[in-house]
């Protein structure tokens, strides 16, 4: 099975295939930067094979560079601090983020660097790259879905927004915890925007 794994802003991968006709008419190559106030990323994972029990990350941070020219040859690097996961329950809150599981005060952070992306059908592309999370680091595949472009009312800087989804094993990056009771797979729905910097 393909691993799969949406952090922040991630499917603002989409943004640079599908909208490159739009930006193209910057003529120059654009940095864009994560929006953290509107990027974020749900989770959920099987309880007992009967239901699902979820939770949020925000605080993601990092940057995109595109040229307009070339929408293959974007590239993306992307973090999210782990200690901003919560969810309803104070107590699994806490055990998300402790040594067991995301091991927050150890590894701070998420990280996703992009390898490659390839646009497949409408406003879609697959993002091909490397996720680093409590230490190690894995290849994975995540698969995004252009939304829109258009201004900020406060800044008037054009931005992306997208949504993006997926999952990932999490044993792989050594969260083994209440299995088989908890579920190995983590779902992922993203909904996130990156920020123009010319």
């Amino acid at each position: 099975m393909n691993r799969v794994f949406v952090v922040g802003a991630l499917g603002a991968a989409v943004a640079v295939v599908a909208g490159a006709p739009v930006f193209a008419r910057s003529g120059a190559a654009c940095v864009y930067l994560v929006e953290p106030a509107h990027t974020r990323v749900r989770f959920s994972v099987s309880q007992f094979g009967l239901s699902d029990f979820s939770g949020v990350a925000t605080g993601a941070t990092g940057w995109l560079k595109f040229d307009p020219a070339h929408p293959r040859l974007s590239k993306l690097d992307v973090s999210v601090k782990t200690a901003t996961v919560s969810t309803p329950d104070k107590n699994i809150t806490g055990r998300l983020r402790g040594a067991e599981w995301l091991d927050s005060a150890r590894y701070p952070t998420a990280r996703f660097v992009s390898n490659s992306v390839t646009p497949t059908s409408g406003h879609r592309a697959t993002v091909r790259g490397e996720l680093t999370l409590r230490g190690v680091t894995r290849p994975v595949v995540m698969y995004a879905h252009f939304v829109g472009l258009g201004g900020k009312s406060a800044t008037q800087k054009d931005a992306v927004r997208f949504d993006g989804e997926g999952a990932f094993e999490r044993a792989e990056f050594g969260m083994k915890a209440l299995a088989p009771m908890v579920g190995d797979l983590v779902h992922l729905t993203i909904r996130g925007a990156f920020e123009l910097r010319c």
